[in-house]
């Protein structure tokens, strides 16, 4: 499990649009944190290194890992092979001679891996001819090696047995000029890091972005070429027509140098290469071309991911052409390129010694993931709020793939979530909105309902306060009448000492204090009557309060309880 894109997670915000342009469908691994944000991870083991989703990252979430620092750190006490890519030429138009020039001031070796890429094309056309092969998918790129090791492990027979031009040139170097310095590759390529620890022929790569950091970094000046000429002295003879393989198109038209009648297609891109390598292995061997020349950038390596170009790709195109011309000029003039036999192809064979078996590849296949069954994809499809088949053909693209079933099986892979389909979204939020708006219904109801409660409440304690008011009126009435009665009575008690035989006319007196002493009572009774009518209100008035009270702490109850359950 090799890293190559690392993911930075502060700075994801989960727009799934790395998903959305990455060509290897289980690359990436969508989660949701606790937080609700959604990220996405990359899944080393299913990561071609392409570097698509670098550019498109528009929040600095993706970056690459290259050996950039490691290779500065041994350059100078390791002497190290610097094998410049044939792209710097375009990466670099005023600079690449300045570049190769301050490492060869520090005691490197500097060899053109355009040489490489002239023994990947002898090397090809000798496979061709003495193994007759008729149906070779072409592999100076590692992504799409990686793309059909782990995607389409059934074209590896189609897979072509010739090393890259880079891993060419270092068997050249290791096998041929017995030189054992480790090897730096000035790469245009993030993909590259993959091939060289897959083959160990290529000890650092170090791609043209991250070299131009470590110099700014460094405060390391390049100077600017006033020399517009593509002749450099490399430590080893200078590459030939090989210097155009980093365009599109560039290892066809070598071999068309050989054999013009040779049965050539090509594709660059990602968005276009990888969909037809999966139609080209769903075809018949007989509808194959003879060679399926592939590159996964659509403007080939000097474009690359790697580059940090800025440059249109109008500019590269035009510096090419001035790279093929060069390359031209310098075949004829120096009588490589004549007539009848390649005499480049007789130097490899006859003076330096080249063996084809030396420049072959192995490859190492993983089996892809087994695609989930429709009704293994059921309850997934489920989770994802998608109940009837139209849902489920909504392919609205918004989680990053090209349909709902490409969803459903990254999540049965565990890659996603359904919390990550817009139309599950969507069924939660229009279910949230129903709820709360049922809720706030409900609320209003005991709204409307305490405040008639409340009403009642003001309406009993207005009459306690009546109530309250009549005891008081009461009370001070009866202690009044009650005064009267003890005064009638202290009279009649001093009549009687005064009287202590009494005429009629006495009985009649004694008779009158007596009614007025018992209307007095009567009074004083009926004072006592209000009072305790007045009490038994205020008890039934205090009774209705509290159960007015226990309703309304019920629907507040009540009410909190709805509120906490739609929120869990």
């Amino acid at each position: 499990m090799n890293e190559i894109i690392i993911v930075k997670p502060e700075k994801c915000v989960g727009c799934n649009a790395c998903v959305r342009s990455c060509p290897a469908p289980e690359a990436n691994i969508t989660k949701q944190l606790q937080d609700g944000r959604f990220i996405t991870a990359v899944n080393p083991d299913k990561c071609i290194s392409c570097g698509e989703c670098v550019g498109v990252c528009n929040h600095g979430a993706r970056d690459y890992i290259d050996d950039t620092e490691e290779c500065m750190s041994h350059v100078i006490k390791e002497k190290l092979i610097i094998m410049a890519s044939a792209s710097i030429k375009a990466v670099f138009p005023n600079k690449w001679k300045g570049i190769l020039n301050w490492f060869k001031k520090q005691g490197c070796t500097i060899i053109d891996v355009a040489l490489g890429a002239d023994i990947c094309t002898w090397a090809h056309v000798r496979a061709i001819e003495e193994n007759r092969i008729n149906s070779i998918i072409t592999q100076p790129c590692s992504a799409i090696v990686k793309y059909i090791e782990s995607y389409q492990p059934k074209l590896l027979k189609n897979l072509s047995p010739i090393h890259s031009p880079v891993c060419c040139a270092a068997i050249y170097v290791k096998k041929y000029l017995r030189r054992n310095n480790p090897i730096a590759f000035l790469s245009p390529c993030i993909a590259k890091k993959e091939e060289f620890l897959e083959t160990e022929l290529v000890d650092y790569n170090v791609t043209f972005k991250k070299l131009m950091e470590y110099f700014d970094k460094n405060g390391i000046a390049i100077p600017t070429d006033s020399d517009e000429g593509f002749e450099y002295k490399f430590d080893e003879m200078q590459g030939q027509l090989g210097a155009i393989y980093p365009r599109p198109g560039g290892l066809r038209d070598n071999l068309w140098l050989h054999n013009p009648e040779m049965n050539i297609t090509t594709s660059e891109g990602v968005h276009k290469v990888y969909p037809e390598i999966d139609m080209y292995a769903k075809m018949s061997e007989s509808k194959h071309p003879q060679v399926y020349d592939v590159l996964s950038c659509e403007f080939g390596c000097n474009k690359g991911p790697g580059t940090g170009n800025n440059q249109t790709a109008f500019d590269v195109m035009a510096i090419m052409r001035n790279v093929e011309n060069d390359a031209k000029s310098r075949r004829k003039s120096s009588g490589i390129m004549g007539r009848g036999e390649d005499r480049l192809f007789k130097k490899f064979e006859e003076d330096m010694d080249l063996r084809l078996a030396d420049f072959f590849r192995t490859y190492k296949p993983s089996m892809p993931s087994p695609i989930p069954t429709e009704l293994q994809l059921e309850p997934i499809y489920e989770k994802m709020g998608k109940h009837t088949p139209e849902d489920r053909k909504y392919d609205c693209l918004a989680c990053g793939y090209k349909s709902c079933r490409d969803m459903a099986i990254a999540i049965y892979r565990g890659l996603n979530t359904p919390s990550n389909c817009i139309v599950h979204a969507r069924s939660v939020l229009l279910a949230r909105h129903s709820a709360i708006t049922q809720q706030h219904t409900h609320l209003a109801e005991i709204t409307a309902e305490c405040l008639e409660l409340s009403s009642k409440l003001k309406d009993d304690v207005a009459k306690i306060s009546d109530n309250m008011t009549n005891i008081g009126e009461s009370t001070t009435a009866t202690g009044e009448r009650a005064a009267v009665v003890k005064d009638l009575l202290e009279n009649v008690v001093e009549f009687c000492r005064q009287n202590p035989t009494m005429d009629e006319e006495s009985v009649g007196q004694l008779t009158g204090i007596l009614e007025t002493t018992i209307e007095a009572f009567g009074a004083l009774d009926d004072n006592v009557s209000v009072t305790h009518e007045s009490s038994e209100a205020i008890n039934e008035s205090i009774a209705a309060i509290t159960n007015l009270v226990e309703e309304i702490n019920k629907a507040l109850i009540q009410t909190e309880e709805e509120a906490s359950a739609e929120v869990k």
